[in-house]
């Protein structure tokens, strides 16, 4: 799917002529829940039993997922910003698990006659299933368009840029107004999703890059958000079998020992999310608000950056840094900038363990 190209704006260099959005991808209806989940875990081996659990999670809302709607507020976002700001680059967009998908837009690309590309990936932070995994689809859709697939460089990750922190810092703000509650009793949680621990420390120590870089992200939207209150990063919508470790604790386990240890309120930053997908509709706003209740616990739940303003001009920000020498690379926090290029075996993909006969 590709937006308009700009017209009367100033040519970028030719060192890219596009830019690429990919994300993940989800149901636009209830007939397309079960081939969206099929897609999402083909070689994992998830039984049948669990694929239709999640899926009644999806036809709670009609079987739509709400990241189709977020991704083409963001595209058409940041066609608009690329205009006020002379940059003329088409934006495609393509998707790991549904329409658009990925291999598709890359073979639009090559039609079209891209020749080189940027990739804005829908996931801030370092992994295998939140930047590795992406950097294979990519590189799986180049192979499937041939030789005129144009080359696709992934922008760095932006997990402590002021455009999606100071969002995120505004929706805690929001989110914490909205409580009638006592401030000093009221607990800060982030949440992120979960992946096996083993996948977590493969990539680095301290818990690897991607514990490492959410805590640096809960750190800097609490600071800015409300620098008296406590607050805790854990983990949601976990999916693998229960004898694999994964990151631990669960947030709906975490709320528990809230209100075991006096707190009258909670405040939930999906800070492991760029915008909303049935993660967050279903895990917290469904799942993790009932336990609350059930608890006795005041529960809001901060909005994600979605299409803000200041999260799409980041997107421009990144681009911009990639083609202009000198362009300041905007970072807060100790980590500072990512790197442009990730390094040869960083994040590798789990180890699958055999799916045994039926």
């Amino acid at each position: 799917m590709a937006l308009t190209r700009l017209a009367h704006t100033v040519e970028v260099p030719d060192a890219y002529d596009a830019l690429l959005l990919v994300s993940f991808g989800g149901p636009d209806g209830p007939d397309d829940v079960l081939p969206f989940l099929q897609n999402v875990t083909r070689g994992r081996g998830i039984p049948d039993a669990r694929l239709l659990e999640v899926a009644e999670h999806y036809r709670h809302f009609g079987g739509v997922s709400p990241i189709n709607a977020a991704n083409r507020a963001l595209l058409m976002g940041v066609q608009d910003d690329f205009a006020v700001a002379a940059l003329d680059l088409p934006v495609y967009w393509g998707n790991r698990n549904w329409h658009p998908y990925l291999r598709d837009t890359v073979a639009e690309m090559a039609r079209a006659g891209v020749r080189r590309s940027l990739a804005f990936v829908t996931s801030a932070y370092s992994s295998y299933s939140g930047c590795r995994q992406y950097q294979d689809d990519i590189a799986a859709a180049r192979s499937a368009a041939g030789p005129d697939a144009p080359v696709v460089d992934k922008l760095r990750h932006y997990f402590n840029h002021p455009g999606f922190i100071e969002p995120s810092a505004d929706a805690v703000r929001n989110a914490l107004a909205d409580l009638p509650s006592e401030r000093r009793k009221t607990c800060l949680v982030f949440t992120a999703h979960s992946i096996p621990t083993a996948m977590a420390v493969a990539s680095g120590p301290e818990g690897g890059l991607y514990v490492r870089q959410l805590r640096a992200a809960a750190a800097l939207v609490a600071a800015a958000a409300a620098p008296d209150l406590a607050w805790d990063l854990v983990w949601q919508s976990r999916s693998g079998p229960p004898e694999v470790p994964w990151l631990e604790p669960d947030v709906n386990d975490h709320l528990r020992s809230l209100a075991v240890q006096g707190r009258t309120a909670v405040v939930v930053s999906p800070i492991g999310f760029v915008s909303d997908h049935v993660e967050v509709v279903w895990d917290l706003d469904t799942e993790a608000a009932a336990t609350a209740a059930g608890l006795g616990l005041g529960f809001r739940r901060a909005a994600t950056a979605g299409a803000d303003p200041r999260f799409v001009a980041m997107v421009r920000e990144l681009v911009q840094e990639r083609i202009t020498p000198g362009v300041d690379r905007r970072a807060l926090g100790a980590l500072g900038s990512s790197r442009d290029y990730c390094p040869v075996g960083c994040c590798p993909a789990p180890v699958r363990r055999p799916v045994p006969p039926n």
